[in-house]
């Protein structure tokens, strides 16, 4: 797992991190989010020993990164697909990495083939697209099959059909037992993705939550419509129901389940043409979590004009 501990990390009177603790445990997918300037990436190097806690510790399977002797055997990453020499093939940047760990040749045109650039093996990579670059840098997280990967927006640059086999990937990588850390700034893509959140702003974290217990803080009540509103209204106020109307025939009820609602309607003999939940989508719950950490906001369209 990835384990951090009152991480802080200061760049003069900058402070990146601050006091930062939060796990991603084996079979889940941990989505890592935050505005621009949260922290994720310096936290994310940090795990990986690219840059020195202020203070606190990150350690990966109980050590730090640096003690690990073959690294990429234990934890796969992808933070920049731009760090590749553009002079070399993806086969002999794979090779190179694959000896520098004492991992098997035999797995690079392995992992060439899943990330599906084995018919770009020996182009250089300065010809590649952003999209292929970022495959090349999966291929290079997964090439020692280890049991813990960090992904920093790992679908940057890919088009639909990449998006999608990310989604894939990642889900059968968690699904395996192993530990995913996925930052994105892709709210929809997370939400598919990933079984916890940790979110974090200016450095400090906001929420460490699953995705059922996010959508549950932010529930914004169940939508019912029937053509005896006012009667259905009655009914569910005397069961302990806050009910608000919502338009012709329509009910914004909370403090009851769609369920109970049924129950009740079934009861009184009420006829009931929707009941469904009104949660939060995570983009609407994100916004509002760390909309006191925003860096750099925009003012409004049309604004000055």
């Amino acid at each position: 797992m990835i384990d951090v501990r009152h991480l802080t990390k200061r760049f003069g009177r900058t402070v990146a991190v601050d006091d930062l603790s939060f796990r991603a445990e084996p079979g889940h997918v941990t989505g890592f989010l935050g505005p621009n300037g949260a922290g994720k990436s310096t936290t994310m190097r940090m795990v990986l020993g690219l840059d020195a806690p202020t203070s606190g510790e990150a350690l990966v399977n109980g050590r730090p990164y640096t003690s690990i002797r073959h690294p990429l055997r234990e934890v796969g990453a992808l933070l920049d697909a731009g760090a590749v020499d553009g002079g070399r093939s993806a086969l002999n940047h794979l090779r190179w990495l694959a000896r520098s760990n004492g991992i098997d040749a035999r797995r690079v045109p392995e992992v060439l083939e899943r990330v599906g650039l084995a018919g770009a093996a020996r182009k250089r990579v300065r010809a590649f697209s952003l999209g292929m670059r970022q495959r090349l840098g999966i291929a290079a997280a997964l090439l020692g099959d280890p049991a813990v990967l960090l992904f920093d927006e790992p679908v940057n640059g890919l088009d639909l059909d990449g998006v999608r086999w990310i989604r894939a990937l990642m889900r059968s990588l968690a699904d395996d037992g192993r530990t995913v850390l996925l930052s994105s700034h892709l709210m929809s893509e997370v939400s598919l993705i990933a079984d916890r959140l940790v979110v974090i702003g200016q450095g400090r974290l906001i929420a460490d939550t699953t995705l059922d217990e996010l959508e549950r803080r932010f529930d914004q009540g169940v939508d019912v419509r029937s053509p005896r509103a006012a009667e259905l209204a009655e009914a569910l106020r005397a069961a302990g129901g806050e009910v608000a109307p919502a338009g012709a025939g329509g009910l914004t009820v909370r403090g009851l389940e769609p369920a109970e609602i049924g129950d009740l309607a079934a009861r009184h003999g009420l006829p009931v043409h929707e009941v469904a939940r009104r949660g939060a989508s995570l983009e609407d719950a994100y916004l509002r979590l760390t909309e006191g950490s925003v860096e750099y906001r925009a003012s409004a369209a049309g604004a000055g004009r």
